[in-house]
């Protein structure tokens, strides 16, 4: 790799993942103003176990991997990912649900994908694997989140404050691309192998992917 390598890395991931980006009904019927109240709160349900199980897996990553730059990366996404889980709360209580009741929700298997494969990474892959599949996936993410809180506001009729774990997704951290960068880039210097690197971000585009299809499934 060049001096580069880790900005060209990721030049040639995000082309990878746009290519094998196909539509999300479930953010479509949401915007026509056609989805069900009830898929709503599986959206709820849904994220309240993913985003406690990044949560722990950042926090994993900060542990193993504490010097600079990779631990104060990842230190920052746990936090940010508890303020999320507080943010979903208000989501939750727009639809009436309890955190009782988000605890009791039954999770769908491939709605809960991504958070496995993150967790796995976090445990047994590295720094750079991580680093570069968030900021490759983060654009549609965020894309994604904004079209729903968008949605949510204008179709439905909720409060900014009830749209809030949506717009909070909406925009990356200040600073984010660079400092997921130095930490691609110190991977690569290491010797990691960027084709291994590389797959870990389409794995998770993939199973981000079978998140979305999940809650769409069984709608006209």
């Amino acid at each position: 790799m060049t001096d580069n390598g880790a900005a060209e890395l990721l030049a040639r991931t995000r082309g990878d993942i746009a290519a094998a980006t196909t539509e999300n009904r479930f953010v479509d019927m949401l915007e026509a103003g056609g989805l069900p109240r009830e898929r709503l709160v599986w959206l709820a349900g849904e994220e309240y176990r993913i985003v406690g199980s990044d949560r722990r897996s950042f926090a994993l990553l900060a542990a193993r991997f504490p010097d600079p730059p990779s631990g104060e990366l990842f230190l920052e996404l746990a936090q940010g990912e508890g303020q999320a889980l507080a943010l979903l709360g208000e989501f939750a209580a727009a639809l009436g649900q309890s955190e009782k009741n988000l605890r009791a929700y039954d999770p769908k298997p491939f709605a809960q994908a991504y958070p496995a494969y993150l967790a796995q990474r976090a445990a047994f892959g590295t720094a750079a694997e991580v680093a570069l599949a968030m900021l490759a996936n983060l654009e549609e993410w965020g894309a994604y989140c904004g079209r729903t809180a968008r949605a949510l506001r204008t179709q439905y009729g909720f409060s900014d404050g009830a749209v809030g774990f949506f717009d909070f997704f909406a925009e990356p951290p200040p600073g984010f691309e660079e400092r997921a960068l130095d930490v691609i880039a110190s991977g690569l210097a290491s010797g990691e192998d960027p084709i291994e690197v590389a797959r870990a971000a389409r794995l998770l585009h993939a199973y981000e992917t079978a998140f979305w299809d999940t809650l769409a499934e069984g709608l006209p």
